[in-house]
């Protein structure tokens, strides 16, 4: 078996930020290297999920500089988010994906969906679902 592998799914937002963060602290402690995949949803021209090269740059920056290895995959998505995770957990060996949740209310859930609930419930490894945290969390 070779070096273990966290993936975290990265969106430049205070969740993003969130998940990258909790994933350093998981790389730091198993001795694992991170991927880091951004992706976007394809359903726009613009997709403020999309990651510039600036924002990618600084979090492999953060993430090296707590001498966690990290590989970076980002691609134009099909649509399908949670699959694009899915999927890139099972092609690159992955033992946790770490994702981070943006507070929704019962009926956005329910006609939106969720990406965050299909890897839940998806995916072939472990899970970690991290929040944002706010001022009623301190």
């Amino acid at each position: 078996m070779g070096l273990v592998k966290i993936l975290v799914g990265y969106v430049p937002t205070p969740e993003g930020e969130a998940a990258l963060e909790a994933a350093a602290a998981e790389a730091e402690l198993r001795g694992a290297a991170v991927l880091l995949l951004n992706t976007s949803r394809g359903d726009a021209y613009v997709d403020s999920r999309y990651a510039n090269q600036a924002e990618l740059d600084a979090a492999e920056a953060r993430l090296r500089e707590r001498g966690v290895e990290v590989t970076i995959q980002q691609a134009v998505g099909t649509g399908d988010v949670a699959h694009e995770l899915i999927r890139a957990a099972e092609q690159n060996d992955v033992t946790l994906i770490v994702l981070g949740l943006r507070r929704r209310s019962p009926v956005g859930k329910l006609i939106l969906g969720s990406t965050a609930q299909r890897v839940l419930l998806e995916s072939p490894v472990p899970v970690l679902a991290v929040k944002v945290p706010t001022s009623r969390d301190d």
